[in-house]
């Protein structure tokens, strides 16, 4: 069976908080995730699946930089976990033909550590941070001017013999990611000449990302089966390329080796994730609020200290999905169970919770 709490742990990835890799369909990455992304991670803007408006003016900014041969302008890349933040930001690096150095902001601690990276960039590279909110504020200001003019101004010394020293660094692309777009200051928002969103993707794009990976990984998937994992993958190509490897293991062991629509819900039943791409824990939350608290509204700390769970985890992880669907709804009040939610699990509502619909 699989589990669905999830226990607050640190990582370099976040090091106050991430997220347990019991949940099969939670959209953070965990370590299982990475060596098959790798085989799996589009290297062309071409072979990116989904994002249209995204590709297409990354495509022209791109192809401009490349006729005028220079760095091209910064990018702020911003939207739920799992929808290919980090493979854009090495897509980029691809296509204009220059390395690729990245990073995240939790392993940053020191100024050296930024110092170190950006003194040794090569011309026009690509330097990626991922969640770029969590950088430190005194690593924040020694990004500015490297962003603004490429000049680093360091430090010598300290006391009364402290002297500043600039130094020049090579013109390079910075490309930042993050899921908290509202937790990065107003200074560094403006550096980013480009700021792009992206959203959760369509069940279409996602058939076409499973047959894709299904067939790198080497298994048959008709287009059935392969829509059904997509249309439980909760919009999110990471999810989706999970939910195959699961759903692969099954077809081998219990199926005839072919991924077809009966096998794929065979397996997805035996994984709990229904056909919302929901699993246990988002059933708990949802239940939660329409059965002990009415339908709401429940606030934040409230409901993360019912299900004990993590603020955070609720904010980031379960929430999005959920208020994208429109089974949940936030308010100045509280959290809100829509009628989608009472009809997902056969409830009707009291007349009190109809007149909050």
């Amino acid at each position: 069976m699989i589990r669905g709490n999830i226990r607050p742990v640190a990582t370099a990835r976040n090091p106050n908080l991430n997220y347990s890799p019991d949940r099969l369909v939670s959209a953070a990455p965990v370590e299982d995730d990475s060596s098959f992304e790798l085989k799996l991670r589009p290297q062309r803007l071409g072979e990116f699946i989904g994002q249209a408006k995204v590709k297409e003016n990354l495509a022209v900014a791109i192809e401009a930089a490349r006729s005028r041969g220079e760095a091209m302008d910064h990018v702020l890349l911003y939207g739920p976990p799992g929808l290919g933040k980090t493979t854009l930001a090495n897509i980029i690096a691809n296509e204009l033909g220059v390395h690729f150095q990245p990073t995240a902001a939790p392993l940053l601690q020191i100024k050296g550590d930024l110092t170190a990276i950006i003194t040794n960039m090569q011309d026009k590279q690509v330097l990626f941070i991922d969640e770029i909110h969590r950088l430190q504020p005194v690593l924040e200001e020694l990004l500015y001017s490297a962003l603004e003019d490429y000049k680093l101004d360091i430090i010598i010394g300290q006391g009364p013999s402290a002297r500043t020293h600039t130094l020049e660094v090579k013109p390079f692309t910075f490309v930042g990611a993050t899921t908290r777009a509202g937790l990065i200051s107003a200074p560094l928002r403006s550096r980013f000449g480009i700021v792009l969103r992206l959203e959760f993707y369509t069940p279409e794009d996602l058939r076409v990302i499973v047959e894709r990976s299904a067939e790198i990984l080497g298994v048959e998937v008709d287009d059935a089966g392969a829509i059904e994992i997509a249309s439980r993958s909760r919009g999110t190509p990471r999810i989706a390329n999970r939910l195959l490897r699961r759903v692969r293991d099954y077809a081998q062991v219990r199926g005839a080796g072919k991924i077809d629509l009966p096998t794929a819900q065979a397996a997805l039943q035996m994984l709990e994730v229904d056909k919302y791409g929901f699993d246990e824990v988002d059933r708990k939350l949802l239940l939660t609020i329409i059965e002990k608290y009415q339908g709401g509204p429940v606030g934040l700390n409230t409901l993360a200290a019912v299900l004990a769970e993590e603020p955070d985890a609720i904010e980031e992880i379960y929430e999005p999905f959920l208020m994208q669907i429109g089974f949940l709804n936030r308010t100045p009040r509280g959290r809100v169970a829509t009628q989608l939610a009472y009809e997902h699990f056969g409830i009707v509502p009291s007349r009190r919770q109809s007149s909050l619909f």
